[in-house]
């Protein structure tokens, strides 16, 4: 039987043609019906096109269906990926203009911190109504989300309906061992580890080439190898004091912590010279989004006039759903998920990130045990702020976001406690036609 995907906030180019592409690939979904969801007419009709054009390319059997409707979209769904961004670039900008104000220096401002928080206080609402109607239409579909705040919007969706199948997915683990592996000189398909701890500030507890730990190479590299070093500043000196390498990017880690942001002649020295894709400048993805909200036509008809790469790539979806309903192959990755005795040490119910299995019997996450004392600690403090925040988006608790934020490291390094409660009250004023739960 021809297998039901939705997508929705299908209007995200990158991730809707990479996703279609994996699924695709895959011989159970060659016949797919593929739904495509977006409430912006323009940005639907062009990734529509582009979806048709890898249909096309592959010979697939495949049906490509656009609406605006989500509920058309998601009835009778076998999987269901979300990537919803709430607001234009016009409204989350202020995500990071408001605390610069302030002094609080913000790189990309869509997972943790003043900025973290309210995108999820703003994106909550949209992605409850989307949980919700899924449980309605498709209730037995496997639901998978890339909106970021991860954590947040995972934690909250899981609690407020258990029995949906669903997990939040990341590129940022998987990426980051493709990193190592190539710094060490190793091939990726050779390496295994074990990654846990929350989105973005996971932690590979061991890193295996066929079974013998290489940590130590690892090590050396950074040390001892000047371009390896300045690849990735910030990740490097994280890896230095706590001697195990974290997931995401330095520019998101830079925001994290207290360590890297608070000066400018901190932000000079570490966030400014790397030489990866995200080193932490000031304002790096609002300004990548200003300026592709002008090109995004241009760029996209440029890839209308290349061949079409039918490659699969390393995102995690299609092969969940592979694994869940497609051909069943034990498929096994990262996952977001609440923390029922997966990780002992952070708090229970909170959202981690661990290994899941995928299997015809659904997800299962796997017991990770004890982090190390010190990354339980960065973890904790994340988490914990996490929790308040969820709490104050279903009680309406303005208090609660100002209590979170002031725990934030690196809000807390830079601002007393009244110059914090000022940029919070700055922020709801801006966002108050979006956070309908504090009215």
């Amino acid at each position: 039987m021809s297998k039901r995907i939705a997508f929705i906030g299908a209007g995200s180019f990158g991730f809707t043609r990479s996703l279609v592409r994996d699924l695709l690939s895959f011989p159970a979904f060659a016949d797919a019906t593929i739904v495509l969801m977006d409430i912006d007419a323009d940005r639907l009709s062009t990734i529509a096109r582009a979806v048709k054009c890898i249909v096309e390319a592959g010979n697939y059997p495949a049906q490509v269906i656009a609406t605006q409707d989500r509920t058309e979209a998601l009835k009778g769904a076998h999987g269901v990926v979300t990537t919803i961004l709430a607001g234009d670039v016009d409204v989350w900008q202020h995500d990071i203009l408001i605390p610069k104000k302030y002094g609080v220096d913000i790189n990309v401002g869509d997972t943790r911190g003043p900025s973290g928080i309210f995108r999820f206080l703003r994106t909550v609402n949209p992605i409850m109504e989307i949980a919700q109607d899924i449980s309605r239409y498709c209730p037995e579909a496997v639901y998978l989300n890339y909106t970021n705040p991860m954590a947040m919007l995972c934690r909250v969706v899981q609690e407020q309906y258990p029995k949906l199948v669903s997990s939040g997915l990341c590129h940022s683990v998987q990426g980051t061992a493709a990193m190592l592996a190539r710094w060490i000189g190793l091939p990726e398909d050779e390496i295994s580890y074990t990654c846990a701890g929350i989105n973005h500030q996971a932690f590979y507890l061991d890193f295996l080439h066929r079974g013998k730990d290489v940590y130590p190479l690892i090590d050396k590299a950074i040390r001892e190898n000047t371009d390896v070093y300045n690849e990735e500043i910030v990740r490097n000196e994280l890896y230095l004091a706590m001697g195990y390498y974290v997931t995401e990017s330095s520019g998101h880690n830079s925001e994290y912590v207290s360590w890297f942001r608070k000066r400018p002649d901190l932000i000079e020295k570490y966030c400014t010279h790397g030489t990866g894709w995200n080193p932490g400048h000031y304002a790096y993805i609002l300004n990548e989004y200003k300026n592709k909200k002008h090109t995004w036509k241009q760029e996209i008809e440029e890839w209308f006039n290349q061949p079409v790469d039918l490659k699969r790539g390393g995102e995690y979806a299609a092969s969940i759903f592979n694994a869940v309903f497609g051909d069943q192959t034990l498929y096994k990755f990262n996952g977001n998920v609440r923390n029922f005795n997966l990780i002992d040490n952070l708090p229970y119910g909170c959202c981690v990130e661990v290994p899941v299995l995928a299997s015809k019997h659904g997800l299962e996450a796997i017991h990770v045990g004890k982090l190390p004392p010190q990354l339980a600690l960065m973890c904790n403090t994340s988490a914990q702020i996490e929790e308040m925040a969820v709490e104050a988006s279903l009680t309406g608790n303005r208090e609660l976001v100002y209590q979170a934020i002031c725990y934030d490291p690196l809000t807390a390094a830079v601002l007393s406690l009244k110059e914090i409660k000022a940029m919070t009250d700055e922020m709801f004023a801006q966002f108050e036609e979006w956070l309908p739960q504090f009215q």
